[in-house]
């Protein structure tokens, strides 16, 4: 819980994700139980921290959803932050949601937050359309970019629901 702290405890790292900062272990906990500790009793799930490999301390997280959209998921404390550290966490996922045969990974990203776009494409993941979204509990419009990355589907499949959900959509040229 305290590694998590370090991580979502800072404005930087949470400028781009909808939640606020944390305060405290215990706004934490009450976080990690309600996002996080109903995936390790799915018989499948994607929810890993990202450790260092020198001693194994967490710094990082990194998820795959299981729900249709098969989102995937990231935070890295700040102080790693370009250092390729995501992007070789990313891959491992992929290869394994691979191996286990998911049809295809999701990925989104506010467009001020352009470098989180550069992992998707490292891993492989293309472009597919924007959206215009209000998170909350910010209560902030974000224009998102949504990637994919196919496995078992024809690679001409995109995943819409994004694109249906929301009214304001669009593809940008990138």
């Amino acid at each position: 819980m305290e590694a998590l702290f370090l991580i979502l405890k800072d404005e930087e790292v949470n400028r781009f994700l909808p939640w606020y900062p944390m305060k405290n272990l215990e706004e934490t906990r009450q976080f990690y139980e309600e996002r996080y500790a109903a995936k390790y009793a799915q018989p499948q799930a994607y929810a890993y921290a990202i450790c260092l490999k020198k001693n194994n301390y967490p710094i990082g997280y990194i998820k795959a959803d299981m729900d249709e959209s098969h989102d995937l998921g990231y935070g890295l404390r700040k102080e790693f932050w370009h250092s390729g550290i995501v992007s070789e966490a990313a891959n491992a996922v992929v290869e394994q949601v691979r191996k286990d045969g998911l049809p295809y990974l999701t990925a989104t990203h506010d467009v001020k937050n352009p470098r989180s776009g550069e992992v998707m494409k490292r891993i492989g993941m293309k472009y597919q359309y924007s959206y215009e979204e209000r998170v909350q509990p910010k209560n902030t419009l974000v224009i998102f970019r949504m990637y994919q990355l196919n496995f078992t589907v024809s690679n001409d499949f995109v995943y819409k629901k994004y694109w249906d959900r929301h009214s304001r959509h669009f593809i940008e040229e990138i």
